[in-house]
């Protein structure tokens, strides 16, 4: 497979040095991007770029990816407004140790492979670098002209951040030159990679390895990820939707792909799984056929929430749908999980009853109308549980006086009534 032909079709090339090409073809190159240890997790965000490394792989290079146990103490200014918080030392070793086993999960890391993947952490050779070294081996060979040219310095120079820029935040792009400069010595690395807004900072370290003993290196750099509206891309109301299921369930995870609009599916499932371009072209023209079956979502979602989670978190997420928007059984409602069950009632209305009283029976009319406003008064719910309308944990209410006791609480704490089609009730023992 050609790498770059690769990025190409799927939409995933927004700039590359002149030369990049030519040595992709004509050896095995070993390239690196970096990751900020921000969180003890990635997010979608992140997925572009792992996605990166994974088809550099699978194209037979050797793909590293850099932790910046080092730079992520002092925080990069592309793309940013103000200065971030500075990570101590216990916390970037937590976040590494979370993202590595993320990666695991898309690269080869363990295999005997002569193109492996192999993590590094540039904390490893920042931490005994003194500030006079620093000085004389790096700020020496690059001026202060050529680094206040970059856009991500003169952005927040020209009053685009209400505090300016710090020298911290100045010397970023050397440290991050730095890193590249260390890979191509120790390890020969010839290509950097990242989002496009790095694009200054990549070409740093091209100018610094040129400066200090006339390597030629290379640089190739993704399109920045956006929503066919304009909007953030992986950013919910919620905030970010992250790989950890800790941070974001698998099934809000697989909903979050399942309700991208037709023309972002289009967009993302190039970018975002590895399926083939003829699959995606046929998968493209069943959905042009029939956009309501929602073809590309239900793949896309089906295909990143495997490659993230699991088979069975995907299979799991689509029973949890089917409870909500389908059929779904009562079987299907007692298998999920609280936290899953909770994401996917999540915004009904919940109502707090006494478990005391379920320990000693009550009955469903006097449950749903006194000690829960379900139904406005005994009449209506009679009326409806007559007419087949009213289900309790997905299972028809026969009577509507009948006996509900703590043996029908889900997760021994809940219970869910639905009323007609549509309308759900949490109820929530205490």
């Amino acid at each position: 497979m050609n790498f770059v032909e690769e990025l190409r079709w799927r939409g995933m090339l927004h700039d590359m040095m002149p030369g990049t090409e030519e040595l992709l073809a004509k050896e095995q190159v070993t390239a690196y991007i970096g990751f900020d240890p921000t969180a003890d997790s990635l997010h979608i965000g992140h997925l572009c770029s792992v996605m990166i490394l994974r088809h550099f792989q699978r194209c037979g290079h050797k793909p590293l990816a850099l932790i910046g146990g080092a730079t992520g103490m002092i925080g990069d200014p592309s793309g940013k407004s103000q200065e971030r918080n500075l990570l101590d030392e216990e916390t970037l070793q937590r976040n590494m140790a979370g993202m590595k086993k993320q990666l695991a999960k898309f690269l080869d890391f363990d295999s005997d492979a002569p193109n492996r993947a192999e993590l590094v952490n540039n904390y490893d050779w920042m931490k005994d670098f003194t500030f006079l070294d620093f000085a004389r081996t790096v700020g020496k060979h690059i001026t202060v002209n050529y680094m206040m040219a970059k856009d991500s310095v003169k952005k927040r120079l020209n009053g685009e951040a209400r505090d300016g820029l710090s020298f911290t935040e100045f010397t970023y792009q050397l440290l991050q030159g730095y890193d590249f400069l260390h890979l191509y010595e120790t390890k020969g690395c010839k290509l950097q990679m990242g989002g496009s807004d790095q694009w200054g900072n990549i070409t740093t370290g091209a100018e610094l390895i040129r400066r200090t003993n006339g390597g030629e290196v290379f640089a190739l750099t993704c399109p920045l990820i956006t929503k066919a509206d304009g909007g953030k891309f992986g950013k919910t109301e919620s905030g970010n939707v992250w790989l950890d299921p800790r941070y974001t369930s698998p099934y809000k995870f697989y909903q979050f792909w399942l309700n991208v609009s037709d023309e972002d599916a289009a967009r993302y499932i190039k970018i975002f799984t590895a399926l083939s371009r003829e699959e995606i072209e046929a998968l493209t023209a069943e959905h042009q056929q029939a956009p309501h079956l929602r073809v590309l979502q239900k793949r896309l979602a089906q295909e990143v929430t495997v490659m993230v989670h699991s088979q069975e978190d995907y299979q799991a997420a689509v029973e949890a749908s089917n409870i909500l928007f389908g059929g779904g059984t009562s079987d299907a409602l007692k298998k999920l999980d609280e936290q899953t069950l909770l994401s996917v009632f999540e915004g009904v209305p919940q109502f707090e009853i006494s478990r005391d009283a379920l320990g000693a029976g009550v009955k469903a009319v006097d449950l749903f109308t006194e000690q829960a406003a379900v139904f406005p008064s005994k009449g209506e719910m009679r009326k409806l549980v007559q007419g087949g309308g009213v289900s309790l944990n997905k299972e028809k209410l026969t009577a509507f006086d009948q006996v509900i006791t703590t043996d029908d609480l889900l997760d021994g704490k809940y219970l869910l009534v639905q009323r007609g089609k549509k309308n759900y009730y949490l109820l929530i023992a205490k």
